[in-house]
């Protein structure tokens, strides 16, 4: 489940997404909480995964360390903005 309060987080995940993976906006706003992202999404590819978490850090201003990253944050549309709402807000 997405946190209340995440819709500017959940709206630059999802523009992230489309301008580094090539995903269509359409398919992208159809992205749910449980929607799979690493290991179902054919674009989110293990070198895909610098370049998106790279750009949520530069939109959102935050810095992930290594450690921070994990196949759980990567699981799902919410996990990712879970994760990253949690950068911003915590």
């Amino acid at each position: 489940m997405i946190p209340e309060g995440t819709s500017e987080v959940e709206h630059t995940v999802r523009a992230v997404l489309v301008d580094v993976l090539g995903v269509s906006p359409e398919r992208a706003a159809a992205f749910r909480a449980e929607t799979p992202l690493f290991g179902t999404l054919p674009e989110l590819d293990s070198m895909a995964v610098a370049g998106v978490l790279t750009e949520i850090e530069d939109r959102l201003g935050i810095l992930i360390e290594d450690d921070e990253v994990d196949g759980e944050m990567l699981e799902t549309f919410g996990a990712l903005v879970t994760f990253a709402a949690g950068k911003v807000l915590g």
